[in-house]
């Protein structure tokens, strides 16, 4: 059975790279940041940025853009952990903008942006996860469905940290 399931996963990390490689992304596992975020905040839900105007003479806009914090695989988890404690003592809402992540303190905000379409999600870390491997974060339903990831398990993400009264997500290149 435990060979059933690496077999499985590692056919969906296969397929999630492979999709992502066949539209000129790559994702860096290893690319960790560290002291990403200490500040508290509200979660909230972000449209997919617009692309940057040309910058005036001529300039390089991709000068604008933000290096990821942190670059990798996230997967989600929903109902089977609804209304249980989550790490940082809270209830866990399925529903909610939340995510799980080894490493940041509870409370800090973190911009998830998805390596395959652009969409972004602003979640709140309230959790300890994931427990596997290759994954950089476990994202609630709710994130995981603003991401437009739940019927793929895996997506190659990357992560930015929100420092202070950061609200959006860095423009995207």
């Amino acid at each position: 059975m435990r060979l059933v399931r690496r077999a499985a996963a590692a056919w969906l990390l296969c397929g999630a790279l492979a999709a992502a490689q066949a539209q000129g992304l790559s994702a860096e596992p290893g690319a960790l940041a560290p002291n990403l975020l200490t500040v508290p905040g509200e979660a909230m839900l972000i449209d997919p940025p617009t692309p940057p105007a040309p910058a005036p003479g001529g300039g390089d806009a991709s000068s604008l853009d933000f290096p990821a914090d942190e670059v990798g695989l996230a997967s989600w988890y929903g109902a089977q952990f609804h209304r249980r404690r989550t790490a940082s003592g809270e209830l866990f809402d399925m529903r909610a903008l939340t995510a799980a992540h080894p490493t940041l303190p509870f409370g800090s905000r973190v911009c998830v942006r998805s390596q395959m379409t652009g969409r972004s999600v602003v979640v709140r870390i309230n959790d300890r996860g994931p427990h596997v491997r290759n994954r950089v974060i476990d994202l609630s339903r709710g994130a995981a469905e603003a991401l437009g990831m739940i019927g793929l398990g895996l997506k190659p993400v990357e992560l930015f940290a929100l420092e202070g009264d950061e609200k959006d997500c860095p423009a995207a290149p």
